[in-house]
């Protein structure tokens, strides 16, 4: 299709009575590469479900033109299940599976002679045509031979993938979507070097448009040609043209000139309401004196103190009018800003893990035997492609999984604080978020609520079901617990994942100070640059590629 649009006209939309997004306005069109930026919890994935139609919005309206117009949402993971097999999970999130079920559905109206099922039948063959569902196994055998995936992997139930698996999946299901508007929702998670490289080439032949939520700063200044800021006080959106660092630039200077108009106006009114406030002294003493009689019964005077008052009187006025004349310019909203350090627990023993002979199996993937320690204050980077054993690794050193040789310890008195993919300290049970963090940390009730409230829970969100929290709100309240209870070792297991650009800022410069050890696992290019690593440990590529990642 060389001319489209997906048009969103003055769209809203809220929740709970509570306004979400106000007066959206984009348009989408060829080669459209298109960013969706603010906080977490500002309403980017909302918008996205707004635009593939999952969601109607409550004012203005969503538009495809032509009718037609073919828009996709493609999520990053497949659903876990224990029924449903990666194969027919692909087909679920690239669409074909509906465009199979719709075509069943009209045949079978069609051979019962049904009325209108002729026109459904037409439309349902044409779009099953066109999407090539006929072939569709014979591209997933293509796209996961592509990524390293073993055909073995695509009968296995989506709940029995590693890690590694996911992230392939994951990247299958976009490579294997045909649409003229993509939608992503985070689409780095998770992928490592080369599957980052596969991505951008997916992109840069893509002619279709696409809009993108992310905080990947790597990939926005590879990838976005405009931005759309979402405003967390106004809830509407400011659309910048020019790509990321054009966008970054003009944001600052914009927050300037917001700053300079604002100091601006409160020094002109103060000094307005200064020279008020002091005319309108002299007029009270000038009135008090005229009302005197002179001690010498001069009627001249008395009436030249009375003329002096009332002109005084009138310079007064003419300076309140001037305030009241004054463009009133608001202050520059300031949402919250998180401030995090972390919270450092006694000095642990000089050596704080070692591997020894370490082995770890899982079915036919095989990682060891692994020889290394890591000391006290030293800031190591784990790395290896997916599905190399990274988060295996740091199950045997956190003791959840069991080396099948060699061993694996902590030194005495480490304390860990642990950042892991899932987050899944929030997603067990019914307990809610107060629950989990008064468990796992000694804060009082009304201490973890005040904790929390500085990384942007606030009461309400701390009645919730833990598991009910965004994985934006899970990372933040996890590293909340850092800063409340003290720990010497971080784990962090790709920690920008659901962070939004201020908050990985402020990990940024908590890891600047912190002075415990830290062994991360990021495949966030930008944060590698800007954390200092004394080393970093490399695992190989795995000899087959449906290993635990």
């Amino acid at each position: 299709m060389s001319s489209f649009a997906l048009v969103a006209d003055r769209v809203s939309f809220s929740r709970r009575d509570q306004p979400v997004l106000r007066d959206i306005d984009l348009s989408i069109g060829p080669r459209t590469r298109l960013c969706v930026a603010g906080p977490n919890g500002v309403g980017k994935t909302t918008l996205l479900h707004l635009l593939a139609g999952e969601l109607a919005p409550e004012a203005g309206e969503v538009r495809r033109q032509p009718d037609g117009l073919k828009v996709r949402l493609v999520r990053q993971e497949p659903e876990r299940s224990s029924t449903v097999v990666v194969r027919d999970e692909l087909a679920r999130m690239c669409g074909i599976a509906g465009l199979q079920e719709e075509f069943d559905e009209a045949t079978a109206e069609l051979a019962a002679g049904a009325e209108g099922a002729a026109d459904r039948y037409d439309r349902a063959l044409g779009d099953w045509l066109e999407a090539d569902v006929a072939g569709f196994d014979a591209r997933v055998d293509e796209a996961a031979a592509e990524l390293g995936l073993a055909p073995s992997a695509l009968d296995l139930p989506t709940a029995h993938l590693s890690g590694g698996q996911v992230s392939r999946v994951g990247l299958a299901a976009l490579l294997l979507t045909s649409a003229d508007v993509t939608l992503l929702d985070e689409p780095t998670n998770n992928l490592d070097t080369n599957g980052l490289a596969v991505l951008d080439g997916w992109i840069e032949r893509n002619p279709g448009g696409l809009v993108v939520v992310s905080h990947d700063r790597g990939f926005l200044e590879r990838h976005a040609r405009s931005v759309l800021e979402l405003d967390e006080h106004a809830r509407s959106g400011t659309l910048f043209e020019g790509g990321w660092q054009a966008y970054l630039d003009e944001r600052a200077t914009a927050a300037a000139h917001e700053q300079d108009r604002y100091a601006t106006y409160v020094n002109q009114r103060d000094r307005l309401r200064q020279r008020a406030q002091q005319q309108r002294e002299w007029v009270d003493r000038g009135a008090s004196r005229a009302r005197k009689r002179p001690a010498d019964g001069d009627k001249i005077r008395r009436s030249a103190q009375i003329a002096q008052t009332e002109k005084l009187a009138g310079k007064a006025r003419a300076t309140e009018q001037a305030i009241d004349r004054l463009e009133t310019v608001d202050k520059p909203w300031e949402g919250w800003d998180l401030r995090f350090t972390v919270n450092e627990a006694p000095r642990s023993a000089t050596v704080v893990a070692t591997f020894d002979g370490l082995v770890i199996r899982r079915g036919t993937f095989v990682l060891g035997p692994l020889d290394d320690e890591i000391r006290y204050g030293e800031r190591v980077g784990l790395a290896g492609p997916n599905g190399s054993g990274k988060s295996s690794l740091i199950d045997v050193l956190l003791g959840r999984r069991s080396a099948a040789d060699g061993s694996c310890r902590l030194g005495p008195n480490v304390v860990v604080g642990e950042l892991g993919q899932r987050r899944d300290e929030f997603s067990r049970g019914d307990r809610s978020v107060l629950d989990v963090i008064t468990g796992s940390t000694s804060l009082l009730d009304q201490d973890a609520r005040s904790v929390m409230a500085k990384f942007g829970l606030d009461h309400d969100a701390m009645q919730r079901p833990a598991e009910s929290l965004s994985p934006g709100e899970r990372t933040r309240a996890t590293l909340a617990m850092f800063q409340a209870q003290g720990v010497n070792l971080l784990v962090l297991d790709e920690p920008t994942n659901h962070l939004d650009l201020p908050a990985i800022e402020q990990l940024e410069s908590a890891l600047e100070h912190y002075g415990g050890t830290l062994l991360l696992v990021s495949h966030d290019e930008r944060l590698l640059e800007n954390v200092a690593l004394d080393r970093t440990i490399t695992l190989p590529d795995p000899a087959r590629p449906d290993p635990a990642g």
